[in-house]
């Protein structure tokens, strides 16, 4: 028993030396190994200035903005008629073609309290019925005002016996690239649906140059059925119409485009006071500068728009702008691509005066432009036209008519080799006289999508002939 005690107070005794040991030997020099260690890290540049304007995702409210908009944004209902494509014996003997009705969907902002409605062209094009469902579940039949289908914006009404949520335009020139906006709409036949996402650039062309469309960019979700739908602000402001994206699939993969806010606002201002869209027109043609088009045109800019060509008589021409100029900003807009210029100038009417600060034999300079009405219009398959001059006029023995400036590409040869050429004059569409291309803008326009194209026109031989485009 005292050999027991006595190997329990040895065992005791050297487990306590051991860990007075440990403590004294190996703790001390544990730390010494960590300041060594600290003493010698190697510093790496780190910025420490305070970036106050720097928001985290998870402290931005977006609630407010959301409330302010989900109750404006509605749900376009399009009834259209179209081939059925299953063909009866007597529709063979007759000839016909059956038809049935074809139902899409989109959405819409409403912009006042008395109903008036923004939405996408492509969402009520050819449209036999149109209904809105508004976020309370009630139901309208609407009406057209106007529509635009360069610009791709439509206006309705619906009448109502009381007033309406609506959203606020913003002014989308002061959007700013990573801008945190929000997407609303119904997409697949959903009730108003909310995404966030940021801007993800501005001023974007979907064409490649070909087209005078400027767009706003964001990797806010849309889909199917968000066309004609609000992109706000995080105030709420409507900013865009969601009208495009861009996807292999038809469905969202990363990207969605807006008409922003600024073109959308004065295209429905123009189709209420005028009936129909007043485009100012600066009068220069060319192109955006990068360095392969610098390299060939031996100039040293490699940002902003390369003067070719100025129109006779109009604005920029009796401003004097001159082939070779390049144009660096219009007002406060920086001119870097073609979609900036047209961009903005899509903002504009005839006779708005644009300050344009250019590069000429490199000095700057600035000088007021008034711009002009549009003096041309392309006409499907034919080409281009342009407004006709008395002389013009009384060498083809007409009182009206539209001058050919430019013939389509596509139809080119056959024309020509009917003897129609650069310069002949149109003086029907439709059998509608034309006056000037403001007359056949209208009644292109307000063809039926159906119904074929018949042009009138005289030829540099006096002679008169009539041509159906399909």
């Amino acid at each position: 028993m005292k050999k027991i005690a006595t190997l329990v107070l040895v065992s005791v005794l050297g487990g306590a030396i051991t860990l007075s040991a440990y403590k004294f030997f190996l703790e001390n020099n544990h730390t010494n190994s960590n300041s060594q260690i600290e003493n010698s890290t190697t510093p790496f540049p780190v910025s420490h200035v305070s970036n106050s304007s720097f928001i985290p995702e998870n402290s931005i409210d977006f609630t407010s903005a959301a409330e302010k908009t989900i109750h404006t944004v509605v749900h376009v209902k399009n009834t259209t008629t179209g081939n059925s494509g299953q063909m009866t014996f007597e529709d063979l003997f007759y000839g016909r073609s059956p038809q049935r009705s074809q139902v899409g969907s989109g959405s819409g902002v409403i912009i006042s309290p008395d109903g008036y409605i923004i939405t996408n062209n492509h969402v009520i094009a050819g449209s036999n019925e149109l209904t809105v469902t508004l976020n309370n579940n009630s139901t309208y039949n609407a009406k057209i005002i106007g529509s635009d289908n360069k610009t791709d914006i439509a206006l309705l009404k619906i009448e109502t016996d009381e007033d309406l949520p609506y959203t606020t335009f913003g002014d989308s020139d002061q959007a700013r690239i990573g801008e945190w906006v929000l997407a609303v709409g119904n997409p697949f036949n959903l009730t108003s649906t909310v995404t966030a996402g940021i801007i993800s650039a501005k001023s974007r062309d979907l064409t490649g140059g070909r087209s005078t469309q400027s767009f706003i960019q964001t990797d806010a979700a849309v889909n199917p059925g968000n066309s004609g739908g609000a992109l706000v602000n995080s105030n709420g402001d409507l900013i865009g119409i969601n009208t495009a994206i861009s996807s292999q699939t038809g469905s969202y993969i990363g990207y969605s485009f807006a008409v922003p806010s600024n073109i959308a606002r004065k295209v429905i201002e123009d189709i209420i006071e005028y009936g129909n869209v007043q485009n100012g027109v600066l009068g220069v043609t060319g192109g955006a500068l990068n360095s392969g088009f610098a390299e060939r045109l031996s100039v040293n800019e490699t940002e902003g728009f390369y003067v070719d060509s100025v129109e006779e008589n109009s604005g920029a021409f009796e401003a004097g702008l001159e082939t070779g100029d390049i144009i660096k900003k219009i007002d406060h807009v920086k001119i870097s691509k073609f979609s900036d210029l047209t961009g903005y100038l899509s903002t504009k009417r005839p006779d708005d005066v644009v300050k344009i600060t250019y590069l000429r034999n490199g000095s700057l300079k600035e000088i007021p432009v008034t711009l002009a009405r549009n003096q041309s219009y392309t006409i499907p398959k034919l080409g281009v036209v342009k407004n006709a001059t008395k002389t013009e006029l009384k060498k083809y023995n007409t009182p009206n008519g539209v001058k050919i400036s430019r013939l389509g590409q596509s139809y080119s040869k056959y024309l020509r080799a009917n003897g129609v050429q650069e310069g002949d004059i149109v003086t029907s569409i439709n059998n509608n006289k034309v006056y000037n291309v403001e007359d056949v803008q209208e009644i292109i326009k307000n063809k039926s999508a159906y119904e074929p194209l018949r042009i009138e026109l005289i030829n540099s031989n006096g002679e008169v002939e009539r041509y159906n485009f399909n």
